[in-house]
């Protein structure tokens, strides 16, 4: 072979190479595409049912409105024949047990209802429900590169996130199939040497708005596999007397 071309080939071949070597930025542009292909979370309006179901057999369901553009957050959650409704329109806060807004003192604290709480369960739900693309937001911080982990007998390519002190301080990785780019695993520490923290395992998909969410999420203790509980998409049927 004529040595000129083969320096070409072996060049050649080492461009491919790089060029097939996605960076972490790069990964999250492809999982958004694959759950978000029409760019519709920025503007989503709709509402999720959920069941949440614990090892004790205990079950909440939750319905969660989100409104995105409109700035209006609504969660009305119903354990034991106990209806908390939690609603943030803009600046406005109104919290509700069991229909009325005149609360005592001691229903508050026993049911966590301040606008605090509120806010804390609007930032959860949307974090989780509108995960990759909440990867976007100011203040996350991409690992440029990607990582190759298995988890549970399979490989992954996997995203390292960190995030500005003034957002939060756990590292999470998000798992994600190396041929679709769905994201199929995520996990997050406060302290990884101590491998403290959590990790969920996604199963299913629902579209809802044009968006692929998963429908089931299974949440485990890092540090000894314990299971912790299952939060299910859930048929608006299933919220129904």
């Amino acid at each position: 072979m004529n040595k000129y071309l083969l320096i070409f080939l072996v060049f050649s071949g080492l461009a491919i190479g790089k060029a097939q070597e996605l960076t972490g930025p790069q990964l999250l542009q492809k999982t958004i595409a694959y759950h978000d292909p029409n760019g519709l979370w920025e503007v989503f309006q709709g509402k999720l049912f959920i069941t949440m179901s614990i090892p004790d057999g205990k079950e909440r369901l939750s319905e969660v409105e989100i409104n995105l553009p409109g700035e209006y957050f609504k969660l009305t959650s119903t354990k034991d024949d106990v209806i908390i409704e939690q609603v943030l329109n803009k600046e406005e806060c109104i919290l509700k047990l069991n229909g009325s807004t005149t609360i005592s003192e001691e229903d508050k604290k026993s049911h966590k209802l301040t606008c605090e709480r509120a806010n804390l369960m609007k930032n959860y739900y949307t974090y989780l429900y509108g995960l990759p693309m909440k990867l976007k937001d100011q203040g996350t911080l991409i690992d440029p590169k990607v990582y190759q982990k298995t988890f549970k007998g399979k490989m992954y390519k996997v995203l390292k996130v960190t995030y500005k002190e003034s957002v939060g301080n756990d590292t999470w990785y998000f798992y994600f199939d190396p041929e679709t780019y769905a994201m199929e695993v995520y996990q997050f520490y406060h302290d990884e040497e101590k491998n403290d923290g959590e990790y969920i395992i996604l199963n299913g998909l629902q579209e809802i708005n044009g968006i692929k969410m998963p429908k089931i999420r299974a949440w485990y203790y890092n540090k000894d596999d314990s299971y912790l509980g299952t939060d299910t998409l859930t048929p608006i049927t299933a919220f129904k007397d």
